[in-house]
């Protein structure tokens, strides 16, 4: 995540055809106690280097709440993430459905960003987002961390926020993401992320 200065009190203008989101960060620095979950037929399925069906699953999961970063990624450095022994990539599977991407990064020692994590529309508010919390806080404290942290923003589910505390994270920083709007790059169709403004670049006239 690239840093910059802090931002003066204010409004301040974007660049025509690009976006700005809150970003928070937020850590835990223990193992915590698990939250007890339903009983559900969910399984995790280790994705290795298959970077199709991590696209697919990945534009699934993120249609509707910006998530971007991926799909504006070289086919080559995506694999290289995806096939790293240090990174665990898994699509969570009801049945033979894949509803849920997570994705464990250990590449930096002793901690873990818990780097993507999320549901298919349909899945969420049936239990399955605390099966996979589970599930990530398991494998992450399984290795010698001291530390794992995650990052929403405010193009996530407005629920998001509070599972991720309720989970066991504090928040520790927030900060300003400025990029361009990937619907206006042809990077997601124009309909996804409905909450986010789609504001045309050449009706921006002054």
């Amino acid at each position: 995540m690239q840093k910059s200065e802090a931002l003066a009190v204010g409004y301040h203008a974007l660049p025509p055809g690009h976006l700005a989101n809150v970003v928070t960060c937020l850590e835990m620095t223990e193992r915590p106690h698990l939250r007890a979950v339903p009983a559900g037929g969910f399984s995790l399925q280790d994705m290795g280097g298959d970077t199709a069906r991590f696209k697919r699953l990945f534009e699934a999961v993120g249609r509707d709440i910006m998530w971007f970063s991926r799909l504006i990624m070289a086919e080559d450095k995506l694999a290289a993430i995806i096939g790293d022994a240090a990174v665990e990539c898994y699509a969570m599977m009801d049945g033979a459905d894949d509803i849920g991407l997570l994705e464990l990064d250990f590449r930096e020692a002793g901690q873990c960003e818990l780097s993507f994590f999320g549901l298919v529309p349909g899945a969420i508010g049936k239990g399955a987002g605390r099966w996979l919390m589970n599930e990530a806080l398991r494998r992450a404290w399984a290795k010698p961390i001291s530390r794992l942290w995650v990052h929403t923003c405010s193009f996530d589910h407005p629920a998001a926020l509070g599972f991720y505390q309720r989970s066991g994270f504090r928040p520790y920083q927030v900060m300003v993401e400025v990029h361009p709007d990937p619907r206006l790059t042809g990077h997601m169709p124009k309909d996804a992320s409905p909450a986010a403004p789609l504001i045309e670049v050449q009706s921006l006239q002054t």
